[in-house]
């Protein structure tokens, strides 16, 4: 036995919190089934000024399986969702499981190649879309895809009121589909009818969600209605979340955070879940003081960008009593300047897609310690039944307590594979668990800590400098709002210490006066040799900062002759 198994954490659980929890519901249709019978009057979803109920999305639902069966879809087939943040996402994804298919989630920023190879390695045959998105890539992708059906829908089908003008600019009017169904019309033609049962256990695959995963190109991760049914108890029970709470869709739908902690946990909490098309600062802090939202999970970035809303003093956030934060690391410095503009303590959390979202999280009221060495934040404690350790990047051994390596990850919330790859399911997930590829490391009292991404180390001269040490000084100055470093190619060093900034609305600051405080802090081969300014920082979807680009930028620059001179 190990001091990892032996679960120092446990100590630091919070008092109704169990160190093996008692699942409840199998599969996430028992997680909705339940949901409905309890509150079947109550409102489910709030999109925008709208409310269906759950006894209205469950006919919806029923609905859309009958359309699907009726349509030919079988056990373990493939309905792909091309969605923003609206009701027809969980629409389609329930429907899907109640047709006994697998929903795929595709990021409505996929462009068409993009999309072409997400289609193509699921074998997704029923493609619900944005009519944008059908104009704008997938009517191109068709004659190359295995899609045999495809179904459009409007952001404001099913709204009671016109499209908010923000939406409206970019998504258009509603207009007929040449070549595809209607969604309102499919649903419309089977209402009251009730889908075939069809078999779903706990192995069943409920959603394959494409991951970089730990190296290589994206992969379908296979989550399981036992692995979403898990973590939304995890969430629901660290978090005490009941019928009373309200939570606001942040984070984007297709992502494993708002698939588990948006929707899979409002549906076992039997509460509504507040959508708005996509995220906005504005309409996320409107959205919050109109529904009384009570917990919100999502990137740091997101956090942000609601506290420097000009608009933000002006919105009552007192509602807000639960608060976390993951997919993207978190300086100590944006969670205090947060909690002191809102009185809001974002809550650390940390996880991945192949662990169905949470795999630690910091208890409700804990401030996490703050590691004197590095000063980064640590992410929180390992969930109910799981079990995380520390070993060595080259030979996997499990190394001592305070040292450096990879997190290895094992429970009932990390995926059984990657669709359709054995190998790289192997090589990621491997008799000790799930092999992150994240580095950090756990202290004596069970706080586990991110150092960065083993890909994203730096080596200056033979030093090995994280990135992760520097972005956490740099967020401690007051002008910058956010910092991404990468390794800048260097003929005599190899690598050399860069740092990419953007500033605080109203904030001016050199790129010496940057590196001066750093290099007051850190030692001299850590410190950044080069700062550039940028007023925005390359993120994806989901507010994680795209530190791959801002190197590619770099690696660009370094190939690109020199001028004569």
């Amino acid at each position: 036995m190990s001091t990892y198994d032996d679960r120092p954490w446990l100590a630091l659980y919070p008092p109704d919190v169990e160190g093996e929890l008692r699942q409840r519901h199998e599969t996430m249709l028992a997680v909705w089934r339940a949901a409905v019978v309890a509150r079947g009057e109550a409102p489910c979803l709030h999109a925008f000024d709208t409310t269906l109920t759950y006894a209205e999305v469950d006919t919806l639902t029923d609905a859309f399986a009958v359309a699907l069966q009726v349509g030919g879809l079988q056990s373990g087939d493939r309905v792909g969702v091309y969605l923003q943040n609206d009701p027809q996402w969980p629409v389609a994804l329930i429907g899907t499981w109640k047709a006994g298919g697998i929903a795929v989630a595709l990021n409505p920023m996929l462009k068409t190649r993009e999309l072409t190879d997400h289609l193509n390695d699921s074998g997704v045959t029923v493609l619900v879309c944005l009519e944008s998105l059908y104009a704008d890539v997938v009517q191109h992708v068709l004659p190359d895809v295995p899609v045999r059906r495809v179904i459009t829908t409007h952001p404001a089908d099913w709204l009671d009121q016109d499209t908010p003008q923000h939406v409206r600019h970019s998504v258009g009017e509603k207009a007929q589909v040449a070549g595809a169904e209607d969604l309102r019309d499919v649903v419309g033609r089977f209402t009251g009818r009730k889908p075939e049962a069809v078999d779903c256990g706990r192995d069943t695959v409920a959603i394959l969600t494409y991951t970089s995963g730990t190296t290589g190109p994206p992969k379908g991760a296979m989550n399981t209605h036992g692995n979403m049914s898990y973590n939304a108890q995890v969430f629901a029970e660290w978090f005490d979340l009941g019928t009373d709470e309200v939570v606001l869709g942040v984070a984007p739908l297709f992502h494993i955070t708002g698939i588990v902690a948006h929707m899979a946990t409002a549906w076992y909490a039997a509460c509504p879940l507040v959508l708005f098309h996509r995220f906005d600062a504005g309409e996320a802090l409107r959205m919050i003081e109109r529904w009384r939202a009570t917990f919100v999970l999502g990137a740091i970035t997101m956090y942000i960008a609601m506290m420097e809303h000009p608009d933000a003093a002006g919105h009552d956030l007192s509602s807000v009593s639960k608060c976390g934060s993951g997919g993207a690391p978190v300086s100590p410095a944006t969670v205090e300047r947060f909690e002191q503009i809102t009185g809001i303590y974002i809550h650390n959390v940390y996880g991945l897609t192949e662990t169905t979202s949470p795999s630690h999280l910091t208890p409700l009221g804990t401030h996490p310690p703050v590691d004197p060495r590095s000063g980064a934040l640590s992410v929180g404690l390992p969930v109910p039944g799981c079990v995380s350790r520390i070993t060595d990047v080259e030979t996997g051994e499990e190394l001592p307590v305070g040292e450096i390596g990879e997190i290895v990850i094992a429970g009932p919330m990390v995926v059984p594979g990657y669709w359709g790859k054995p190998e790289e399911s192997r090589r990621a997930i491997r008799d000790d668990g799930l092999h992150t590829g994240d580095v950090g490391f756990m202290d004596e009292q069970g706080w586990f800590y991110i150092v960065d991404r083993a890909k994203d180390q730096i080596n200056a001269s033979g030093y090995k400098v994280w990135p992760r040490d520097v972005e956490d000084v740099l967020y401690r100055h007051p002008a910058v709002r956010e910092a991404a470093v990468v390794g800048k190619p260097d003929p005599y060093r190899g690598e050399t210490v860069k740092a990419y900034v953007s500033l605080v609305a109203g904030s001016a600051v050199q790129p010496d006066e940057l590196i001066e405080f750093c290099r007051q802090d850190m030692a001299a081969y850590k410190y950044p040799r080069e700062i550039e300014i940028l007023s925005e920082l390359p993120k994806t979807q989901t507010g994680k900062l795209l530190r791959r680009e801002l190197r590619a930028r770099e690696v660009q620059r370094a190939s690109e002759p020199r001028p004569a001179g």
